[in-house]
């Protein structure tokens, strides 16, 4: 699954703008009152103005031997959310290190290398290390409800977990992570996790999709407005 656009919504465009563009580097695409399309390597993130906005997760990947040089890069940028002591979490289970931070929203944003997807880079690390976007949070009252309407408009499949708590679905380029907002939080902050609104763009098996996360139900669109 390859993220290409990932909407979400924000009741801070001006300050947001500014966060992403001037401290963590992104290119700003596009910009109007109302929303403004930054480029994250292969995807890209829209974010649209309104009053009402509650915080979202989200994942990028970056090469799997930078997660180092990433943390470094981002300490000079903004603080780290950490597990304990530990800056770098280290996912055994799925192959793969991340980090974690706060936009001006406070959502959770999440920087995760996989070793899986055999990556590596050379270069020094800087914002053109971030390849792609690779995980949207959904937060729903029944895991299974959501895999099944998901997989009948994508045929996507379970990459990780279960229907109880926690389902990650797609693959290492690309995943929805479902958890059951009454039963689990986002990690590592333990931050309530809200079924805030999102739209997504993906390409799976050669084909594209569009789909809208309204009031913690899925349903297919033609493609993002």
């Amino acid at each position: 699954m390859k993220i290409k656009e990932l909407k979400i919504r924000t009741p801070n465009l001006e300050r947001q703008i500014l966060f992403y563009s001037d401290k963590i580097g992104l290119e700003l695409l596009f910009r109007s009152e109302y929303e403004a399309v930054f480029l994250v390597g292969k995807s890209k993130l829209k974010l649209v103005k309104s009053k009402e906005s509650l915080p979202y997760h989200f994942a990028i990947n970056i090469p799997f031997n930078k997660e180092n040089e990433a943390l470094k890069w981002l300490k000079e940028r903004v603080e780290i959310l950490r597990d304990g002591k530990n800056e770098i979490q280290d996912f055994r289970f799925w192959n793969a290190k991340a980090m974690y931070f706060y936009d001006l929203d406070k959502n959770i944003v999440e920087f995760i290398a996989r070793r899986n997807l055999k990556n590596e880079s050379q270069a020094d690390f800087d914002v053109a290390s971030l390849l792609e976007i690779s995980e949207i949070g959904m937060p729903v009252n029944d895991i299974g409800v959501a895999f099944n309407k998901l997989n009948e408009i994508s045929n996507l499949e379970q990459f990780d977990g279960g229907l109880e708590r926690f389902c990650a679905i797609g693959d290492e380029n690309g995943l929805f992570i479902c958890i059951n907002k009454n039963k689990k939080d986002w990690y590592p902050t333990g931050d309530k996790a809200h079924s805030s609104e999102f739209e997504i763009e993906f390409e799976h098996n050669n084909r594209e999709f569009a789909v809208k996360f309204i009031n913690g139900d899925l349903r297919k669109v033609d493609k993002i407005d």
